[in-house]
């Protein structure tokens, strides 16, 4: 009904494993570098790394969880506009793919758990149904959005000017989150039954992911 089998999971959790690579390749701009200048201090390249980190992996746990809804509802109207917000969640990723490469930034070593946990909760969610998937992408894109606000704040703070660039592609990436956001509750999210528990849980593990993730 869903087009979804266990053979399907599988193969989509291994191909997730499988494709990941981390890129190096950014231009770089008459100073040297691309979006972010070199840290003045020990303290500000860990905010930094810890910074970019998680970013990388909440960009790959979306991707993730978008995969998972594609591969129930791929045969759905729904299919269309998940694939649109799927397509800029792939953007945001090569894009943290290549800054991490550009200041040597390992990768969290919990992308093998971000990609089972992420595909799963995308694909568990789809089968409630278009509304069901839409609750999900309410609750991820609120925490993700409320968290680059407050990296945003963070940078505001620690050096504006020096971070312009930086700053630029979160708000960028922030803007469109909520653009996702707004399109769940146009979608009906809240008309799935237990909405604000299934809400309220999901929001709890991204905190759990983003703070292990900023130190794994």
């Amino acid at each position: 009904m869903f087009g979804l089998t266990a053979g399907t999971l599988s193969r989509q959790i291994n191909k997730g494993i499988a494709s990941y690579k981390l890129t190096e390749v950014l231009p770089r701009n008459a100073r040297g570098y691309a979006v972010i200048p070199p840290p003045r201090s020990d303290e500000e390249k860990a905010l930094l790394d810890a910074m970019l980190r998680v970013d990388h992996a909440g960009e790959y746990g979306a991707n993730r969880i978008y995969a998972g809804q594609m591969a129930v509802l791929r045969r759905s109207q729904s299919a269309p506009l998940i694939q649109h917000m799927w397509d800029q969640e792939k953007i945001h990723l090569q894009k943290f793919n290549e800054i991490l490469g550009e200041n040597r930034v390992r990768p969290t070593a919990l992308l093998p758990l971000w990609n089972i946990a992420g595909f799963m909760l995308g694909a568990s969610t789809a089968l409630l149904g278009k509304a069901g998937a839409m609750a999900c992408t309410v609750a991820v894109e609120e925490s993700i959005s409320e968290h680059y606000n407050s990296q945003i704040r963070a940078l505001m703070e620690l050096d504006p000017d020096r971070y312009t660039e930086l700053l630029q592609v979160i708000s960028k990436f922030r803007d469109e989150e909520m653009d996702h956001h707004d399109i769940g509750l146009e979608q009906e999210a809240e008309s799935l039954p237990g909405y604000q528990l299934l809400k309220a849980a999901i929001q709890i593990g991204c905190k759990a992911a983003i703070y292990a993730s900023e130190r794994i």
